[in-house]
C-alpha cells in the first residue's frame, strides 16, 4: 500500500506515523524461513541477518509485517550506512550486521497465523501488530504512533531531514490496499538558495542537463552540493543562452583542483554530479563563473548533498553568492532516535 504526497497535516480520525527514511520492507515469517522482500520485489533477507533472526525469535510462526529497515547510528539515523549494507560478500554482510545493525520498524501487520488481517481497519491491525512483536528486540521494533495531530506536527518540523522523512497519516478504518495511494504521506518542502557554479549537456544534443550547485562553507570554500535538473526542454535551451556568458576556464574557477573528490557518501547516483579531480583526461561539465544564485526544493541530505536531484524553483538576483552557505543543510539538532518510542 502506498501513499500520496501532501504539504499540510490532514486533521481527522487519523492514526499517523513518522516516515522513516530508510527501505520499505515486507517481511514473511513461515516457521523457520523468513523472507524481506522490498518494494520493487528485490530480496533482502540476505543483507540482514539479524533481521531475519529476529523474525524467528517472535512466537508468532506465521506472519506477514509491513515496515521500514532503518540503520540507526550514534543518536541519529544513517542512510549510507544502509546503502552500505547490501554487499554481495557474505563476509561483509557478517561483519556489518555486527558493526551497523539494522532494525526493522514495523507499522503494519497483514496476516498472523491462518488468518489475513487485511480487510480489517488499521486501527485493529495496528491494535494487534502491538501485542505480536516483541518491545525488547533491537533488530524488531514497533514503529511509534499517535492519534495526536500535535505531536504528528512536531515529528514534522521538529525532525524534518534528520531521519523522519515526514509523517504518515492513515484513517483509522482502512483496510490494506495492495497497490492504492490510500494513505497520505505529509513531507514539508525544504529549499536553499545554491550557487550555480557549472552546468552539464545532454550527450547527444546541445541542450541543458542540468546544473551544478554549491555552497561556501565555513572556510570560504566552494562545496559541490548537488544539481538541478528538473527544466522543460524549451528553459533547457533559454538557459543554456542565458548562462553561457558565464562560462570560465576551469583555470579561473573554484573547482581547478576538483570537486567532490572524496566521492558522495553513498557512490555516485543517478542525476548527481560525477567524481573530477584535475588529473582526469576530460571534464563531463561546464564551468561557470560562479555568480548567480538559484533557490531549489530538495528533500533529504547526506553530508552535506542532496541525496536526489533538486528541483529549480527560481533565480534569486538579490543574493550575493558569498553568503550562500552550508548552514541552509543543517537539520534539527534533536536526535530524531527520541520519536522511535511507540505511542
Amino acid at each position: 500500500m502506498l501513499a500520496t504526497l501532501r504539504r499540510e497535516l490532514p486533521r481527522g480520525d487519523y492514526l499517523y506515523e513518522p516516515k522513516w527514511d530508510g527501505f520499505r520492507c515486507l517481511a514473511f515469517r513461515e516457521r523457520e524461513r523468513v523472507d524481506l522482500r522490498s518494494r520493487h520485489d528485490r530480496p533482502l533477507a540476505r543483507y540482514f541477518p539479524e533481521v531475519a533472526e529476529a523474525l524467528r525469535q517472535l512466537p508468532e510462526e506465521r506472519l506477514v509485517l509491513d515496515g521500514e529497515l532503518v540503520v540507526v547510528g550514534e543518536g541519529s539515523f544513517d542512510f549510507a550506512a544502509l546503502m552500505n549494507r547490501l554487499h554481495p560478500a557474505a563476509s561483509r554482510v557478517e561483519r556489518l550486521s555486527a558493526e551497523t545493525p539494522a532494525a526493522l520498524l514495523c507499522f503494519d501487520l497483514l496476516a498472523a497465523g491462518d488468518d489475513d488481517l487485511r480487510a480489517r481497519p488499521f486501527a485493529a491491525r495496528r491494535e494487534e501488530l502491538a501485542s505480536c512483536v516483541q518491545r525488547d528486540s533491537e533488530a524488531l521494533r514497533l514503529s511509534a504512533g499517535t492519534d495526536d495531530p500535535d505531536r504528528a506536527e512536531r515529528w514534522l518540523r521538529g525532525y524534518a531531514g534528520g531521519g523522519i522523512d515526514g509523517v504518515v497519516a492513515k484513517p483509522r478504518s482502512l483496510p490494506y490496499l495492495e497497490g492504492a495511494r490510500a494513505m497520505t504521506k505529509v513531507k514539508l518542502e525544504r529549499t536553499a538558495e545554491c550557487v550555480v557554479a557549472g552546468l552539464r549537456l545532454f550527450v547527444d544534443r546541445p541542450e541543458l542537463s542540468s546544473l551544478l550547485l554549491g555552497l561556501y562553507d565555513g572556510s570560504g570554500r566552494l562545496q559541490h552540493t548537488g544539481v538541478v535538473t528538473s527544466f522543460k526542454r524549451a528553459q533547457r535551451r533559454e538557459l543554456l543562452d542565458e548562462l553561457r556568458a558565464l562560462v570560465v576556464r576551469l583555470d579561473d574557477h573554484p573547482w581547478k583542483h576538483g570537486f567532490l573528490t572524496r566521492g558522495a557518501p553513498m557512490g555516485r547516483l543517478a542525476g548527481a554530479a560525477g567524481r573530477w579531480s584535475p588529473d582526469e583526461m576530460e571534464l563531463d561539465w561546464v564551468p561557470l563563473d560562479p555568480r548567480r544564485v538559484c533557490e531549489v526544493a530538495f528533500d533529504q541530505v547526506d553530508a552535506g548533498r542532496f541525496r536526489h536531484p533538486a528541483r529549480f524553483r527560481r533565480w534569486r538576483p538579490d543574493r550575493d553568492p558569498r553568503s550562500c552557505a552550508l548552514e541552509q543543510l543543517e537539520v534539527d539538532a534533536r536526535s530524531p532516535v527520541a520519536a522511535l518510542s511507540p505511542l
